[in-house]
């Protein structure tokens, strides 16, 4: 099938063309994300969500002159997006994870009434946020074992857990001032 074809059949939405793209191209772009995040999963995700946004935006394909070069492109951009993501929250966490605090953490860990509150906010999270961010602080899975686990891709989980995290920082701010978000939820359960 000539890239013309490809091209065309994209634009008209027919499926198997897209389905013979995906073929075509996904194992070379999955070694080439791969080469920029070091994840072999991560990488799969990163195409896939590509191949989804060629799907998604497949009536502006007609302007693609050079199909394989585009995919490059648009998987090359994908990675990079997501080290930087990755990499800022990599920073934060490092800041906060070593930013001295004044008052004892054993105070703070060994009060009743924090975890109390704790407990309560984290049931108060929506079904599956909760469900997400349990697996993942208590029983330790990572985005791809809670993704099995739940039934929904990598992404969803990454979703699912930022929502409840921004829930919790929101009503735990006052917490927060003092202490070390990550080392609360280890004193858990």
């Amino acid at each position: 099938m000539t890239e013309e074809a490809m091209l065309a059949g994209l634009v008209a939405g027919q499926e198997k063309v897209f389905d013979y793209i995906f073929r075509k191209y996904y194992k070379n772009l999955c070694i080439r994300a791969n080469a920029y995040v070091q994840d072999l999963d991560k990488a799969q995700s990163l195409v896939q969500d590509c191949f989804v946004k060629l799907w998604t935006k497949r009536e502006e394909a007609g302007s693609i002159t050079n199909l394989s070069s585009y995919l490059s492109f648009m998987v090359r951009n994908r990675c990079i997006d997501y080290i930087r993501k990755t990499e800022s929250l990599r920073i934060l966490h490092d800041n906060v994870k070593y930013e001295s605090v004044e008052i004892e953490f054993e105070d703070i860990l060994t009060s009743t009434s924090f975890e109390d509150n704790l407990r309560h906010l984290i049931a108060q999270l929506p079904k599956r946020s909760r469900l997400a961010f349990e697996y993942s602080r208590f029983e330790n899975l990572t985005y791809k074992e809670i993704a099995e686990k739940m039934d929904i891709s990598n992404k969803a989980v990454e979703a699912l857990i930022a929502r409840a995290l921004r829930m919790l920082r929101k009503d735990l701010k006052p917490y927060l001032s003092t202490l070390v978000l990550p080392l609360l939820f280890l004193s858990l359960y």
